[in-house]
Order: structure tokens, then sequence, then C-alpha cells
């Protein structure tokens, strides 16, 4: 099973970190790319009450399902990810409704992909602000996140859905999912 080792941070400056990525090394992978989740759980939020996520993506024109085991708690948001690509979204979420699966949340972005051949970061620009992601081995994540000016303060290990929700406690937003036209934010691409 594959395990996912990740911090989110706020981007203050896009360009700015664009130019730390390529004086770091770093070759954008994938252009700033349209991506819609669905979450999805079991009457009674089962899988969100023991910490999992069940997510069908579409990046692009690319569909995946994604189960997501409880974090371990730490510096950095370690978990094992189970994913595999679907050849046809919309009847995945088809079985899954069959299969007594509900969509519970829905969140898009647009991320832009980069690596250094070791790892990678990602640049989303969501509804709710520009966020980046730092995806390698621990020591990695700290030494990318250092020479891209990251503190390890500002590490985030949340997932998006329960930073939505403490955006929209924040703002006193009425909108029930991060999508652009939810939040009434029109998107640009990074």
């Amino acid at each position: 099973m594959a395990t996912e080792i990740e911090i989110k941070f706020r981007i203050e400056s896009l360009p700015a970190l664009i130019r730390a990525l390529k004086q770091a090394g770093f070759k954008q992978v994938t252009r700033s790319t349209h991506e819609m989740n669905s979450l999805y759980d079991l009457p009674g939020q089962k899988l969100r009450r023991r910490g999992e996520m069940l997510r069908l993506r579409k990046y692009g024109e690319k569909w995946l399902l994604t189960h997501k085991a409880k974090s371990q708690a730490g510096r950095h948001k370690v978990r094992v990810e189970l994913e595999t690509g679907v050849e046809d979204g919309e009847q995945m979420d088809a079985i899954l409704r069959t299969l007594g699966f509900e969509p519970t949340f829905r969140y898009e972005k647009y991320r832009a992909e980069w690596t250094d051949g070791m790892g990678h970061v990602v640049l989303d620009e969501t509804p709710i602000g520009t966020f980046g992601e730092i995806e390698g081995s621990p020591r990695w994540i700290d030494r990318t996140a250092h020479i891209l000016g990251i503190d390890h303060r500002d590490y985030i290990t949340e997932t998006y859905a329960p930073m939505f929700f403490k955006w929209k406690r924040r703002t006193h937003s009425a909108a029930t999912e991060m999508t652009f036209r939810a939040v009434g934010k029109k998107s640009r691409t990074v």
C-alpha cells in the first residue's frame, strides 16, 4: 500500500513561489488544470467518523478514485492512500450510489504540479485561497519547505473539507461546497 506524506501551506505570493521553485531546480509537470472532487460517505458519515475519505476526482479529462485511511498525527500528514484510474467517472458515481455511498462534499481547484525528481510541489488555486502542497519523504518535505521559505509552523495538515468549514465560519459564508460558483469567486489559473 502507498503511504502519502505531505503538508499544505498558504501561498502569499504565487509569482515569488514560482521563482523559488525554478531557482531550486523544480520543473513544471502539468500546467494549471481544473480539478473537481466529490467526497462520498455512507449513511451516518461512517468513513468521516473513522477519519477516512473516499474521493472521486476529475483532473482535466482523467478520473481517479481514491481511498485515504486515517492520518497519523504529527508535523506531516501521513496516511495510507489507495488510488486507481477510472474510465467513466459518471458510471463510478452511479456504482458508488448503488452501493449506498452518497456525495457529501464537493470542492474544486486549479492545480499545477512541479517536481525535482524526488517529490512533488503542487500549487492549488481554490475558492478560499491559494495553497501549496509538498509531498515526499519527511526529510525532503522539510528541506523543500525551507528552500521555498516556508516555516514548519506554517504547515497545514488538514484536508480541504475542514479548511473550507473553518473559512466558512470565519467569513460567515452561506456556501455549502467549496466551488467557485458556490463561493462566488471567479477563478484564475496558476
